[in-house]
C-alpha cells in the first residue's frame, strides 16, 4: 500500500464526533477523526514498513502521522528522523506520544531526550521527558544509566512547579514511569513524588486527570508488577 492509497482508505472512516474529541485534546488540523482502532487494523496488515511510515508522516495529516508511528521500523531509524518528526509536528500529542515512542524504541533515543529536556521550547522539552518515560519502560535496567536517572529526578523535584503546563505533565509522568519500571529507583521516585505533591495541569475541556505519582506507583506495587517492562512504547 502507498500513503495515498491509505489516505483514500481512511478518509471516509473519520467522524465529526471523534474529530471534536481530538480537537479538544489539542490536536490541530489537518485531522480526519479516524479512531485508533481503525488505524490499528491497517497496522496489522502492514506490520512495519519504514518507507511507508516516512511517507505517511510527510502528509502532515494527524491520523496518517499517528499510523506512521504505529508502523515505523525502529531498527531503521536514524538519529535524524525523530528530530525531523519533532521539528515538523504541529501538536503536543504528536510530540509527546508518536515522536517520543519512536525515539525511545530506536537505538538513538537517550541523547536527544537529554538534549530536548533542556530546551526552552515547551513542546521540545515535553517530548524529551516523554521519551525518557518510554525509555525506562522498555529498556532493561542494565541498559539504563541509573545515576543519571537519579539526577533527573532531582531536576524534576526542584523545577516541576515552575515549568510550562505540558512539561509539568510529562515530568510527572517520568516520575511515575521511573517508579513503576525501574525497581531500584521505585522508593526514590515515591519520595520524590511526595516532596513534589500534587501537580496542577490545565487539561482544557477534557476529563483527563493528572495522577499523584506516589498513589499511581503504589497501585503498581499492589499489582506486583514493579519492574515489569513493556514490549513496546507504542500503543
Amino acid at each position: 500500500m502507498t500513503a495515498n492509497e491509505i489516505l483514500k482508505h481512511i478518509e471516509p472512516l473519520g467522524t465529526d464526533s471523534y474529530k471534536r474529541i481530538l480537537l479538544k485534546h489539542g490536536i490541530n488540523e489537518p485531522v480526519l477523526g479516524v479512531k485508533i482502532e481503525e488505524l490499528k487494523k491497517i497496522q496489522k496488515r502492514v506490520k512495519k514498513d519504514f518507507q511507508l511510515s516516512l511517507d505517511l508522516y510527510d502528509t502532515g495529516i494527524y491520523d496518517a502521522q499517528y499510523l506512521a508511528g504505529l508502523i515505523a521500523d525502529e531498527t531503521k531509524m536514524t538519529p535524524k528522523i525523530p528530530r525531523n518528526w519533532l521539528a515538523t509536528a504541529n501538536c503536543s500529542s504528536m510530540c509527546g506520544y508518536t515522536v517520543a515512542w519512536i525515539a525511545a524504541e530506536s537505538a538513538h533515543g537517550w541523547d536527544p531526550a537529554i538534549e530536548w529536556i533542556e530546551s526552552k521550547k515547551y513542546m521540545t522539552a515535553h517530548t524529551g521527558w516523554a521519551t525518557l518515560s518510554s525509555l525506562v519502560s522498555i529498556k532493561r535496567d542494565d541498559e539504563l544509566d541509573l545515576k543519571e536517572l537519579k539526577r533527573l529526578l532531582g531536576i524534576v523535584e526542584k523545577t516541576i512547579h515552575t515549568q510550562p503546563n505540558l512539561v509539568r505533565e510529562k515530568m510527572n509522568g517520568f516520575v511515575i514511569s521511573l517508579g513503576s519500571y525501574v525497581k531500584d529507583l521505585t522508593d526514590l521516585a515515591i519520595k520524590t513524588g511526595e516532596k513534589i505533591g500534587p501537580v496542577s495541569v490545565d487539561v482544557g475541556d477534557t476529563d483527563c486527570k493528572v495522577p499523584f505519582a506516589p498513589d499511581y506507583i503504589g497501585k503498581v506495587q499492589k499489582r506486583g508488577t514493579i519492574g515489569k517492562k513493556r514490549t513496546t512504547a507504542r500503543c
